[in-house]
């Protein structure tokens, strides 16, 4: 029987209950949009009608979020967490080994090589240089099999490629050719010296990083399983094969970015902790692209993705209210259109997730480094009447380190998505300076002064 409904009772009973101390209770799951903090409080009970509405895990298909509008994906959403958070029912079970995990790189010179994850240390080992310049870690959430999914991946895979090899044209058109290339590998000592050996002859052209993608996200094949991921053990793997991976290149700890999208920014935050605990060091900057809600956890293990992980901690929020939180967990929390189940033009809560991604991969396209303006606020509305006091800074790619607090902006409903002018100036501003000058991401707070 699936672990969900085993509770039904249970929490019908809490709800009696509740209802003849306090009052009648909604019927649905009821918060207030555009606040951080009236978002996820945990009296948003249900009645014993909708607890036993809900469908089992087995049958819930994760293309069913796609078809759903976003309220009723958010409803839904909500609903399964907060059973799953009251009986905690539900066990971290679901976690793929690293030779379970694919995984690319995009090198300097636009190759891309295909490895499984476990590999990751060989990889590195081939390439001359690696780690010199910058590295950038991508880690997925979601299968590929969702176009939006896949389309955004592509769309971040090309912005690092034109930010590494500054060759905007060659570089837009190169990853569609990735999807259909497949690499023959008959022999462990021979598969990637021809590549290597390549990489060394156009290493004088001095290109600017790498770029890594876990594509974990293909590991998640039905709802059940994204459900009871086992985050902090995936996680951990990924985080003991970057320390191997930064320990044989020295000069990799601070030119080294790791992101994590949906379910892989909970992955990113437990593969900073584990780092720190091999290395004593921390990564420099880990970025997540709309953290998601952990439904299965162990009560004694903190899990998912928050400041402490790294150096520095930064977060795009775009499903809050829906598949992600509204919680502040990063130095820095960036809602576009504020706490909401989804961004304005999003088809679905999918989609939405997935903004984040784009937004970020927009940032990283040279010259759009300054396409999203925002200002410290606590809610949409704060930010359009101009009453806060917060300070102004950009999201994306060069958001200063020294950035702290909760960010709103808007954002075009389509490609471009940055407005790329000035937020509007807030009355009674602490900074009267204009935005503050960006460097590389990799500056410590000093170099924004």
């Amino acid at each position: 029987m699936n672990p969900l409904r085993t509770i039904c009772l249970m929490m019908g009973v809490l709800a009696l209950a509740c209802a003849g101390s306090s009052g009648p209770r909604p019927m649905g799951m009821h918060y207030s949009r555009n606040s951080i903090k009236n978002s996820m409080k945990p009296t948003n009970w249900m009645s014993m009608s909708v607890l036993q509405s809900l469908p089992s895990l087995k049958d819930i298909k994760l293309r069913d979020l796609e078809s759903m509008s976003t309220v009723e994906g958010a409803e839904l959403m909500h609903r399964l967490y907060h059973l799953a958070q009251a009986s905690q029912a539900l066990e971290p079970s679901f976690a793929p080994k690293p030779s379970e995990i694919p995984a690319f790189l995009i090198t300097p010179d636009n190759q891309k090589i295909d490895f499984k994850l476990s590999e990751l240390p060989t990889i590195a080992k081939q390439y001359p240089h690696f780690g010199e310049q910058e590295v950038t870690a991508f880690i997925t959430g979601l299968p590929s099999k969702f176009e939006c999914v896949k389309d955004a991946t592509r769309k971040i895979v090309q912005a690092y490629q034109q930010r590494y090899n500054r060759d905007s044209e060659s570089s837009v058109h190169s990853y569609a050719a990735y999807d259909n290339e497949k690499r023959q590998r008959n022999n462990e000592e021979d598969k990637y010296s021809a590549s290597a050996s390549s990489y060394a002859k156009n290493y004088s052209n001095k290109p600017t990083g790498c770029l890594i993608v876990i594509n974990f996200g293909d590991t998640i094949s039905d709802f059940e399983q994204y459900v009871t991921l086992d985050s902090e053990k995936v996680g951990k793997d990924i985080g003991h094969i970057l320390a191997k991976v930064l320990e044989e290149n020295g000069d990799m700890q601070d030119n080294f970015h790791l992101i994590g999208s949906n379910a892989g920014a909970n992955i990113a935050g437990a593969a900073g902790r584990q780092y720190t605990h091999e290395t004593s060091h921390q990564l420099r900057r880990i970025t997540g692209l709309d953290p998601v809600k952990t439904f299965a956890k162990n009560p004694e293990e903190l899990t998912g993705l928050a400041r402490g992980d790294a150096e520095f901690v930064d977060i795009i929020h775009t499903t809050a209210n829906s598949m992600g939180t509204a919680t502040r967990s990063g130095n820095v929390d960036f809602f576009p259109n504020g706490p909401n189940e989804a961004v304005e033009g999003a088809d679905n809560i999918i989609d939405s997730s997935m903004l984040a991604v784009r937004y970020f991969a927009e940032s990283v396209v040279p010259g759009n480094e300054r396409n999203f303006p925002a200002v410290g606020a606590e809610s949409i509305e704060e930010y359009k009447s101009q009453s806060g006091n917060g300070r102004h800074l950009y999201m994306g790619i060069n958001t200063p380190f020294d950035a702290e607090g909760d960010y709103m902006l808007q954002v075009n409903t389509k490609s471009p998505y940055g407005r790329s002018t000035p937020a509007p100036k807030q009355k009674n501003q602490r900074h009267h300076n204009s935005f503050i000058s960006h460097k590389s991401w990799k500056m410590t707070s000093q170099d924004y002064e």
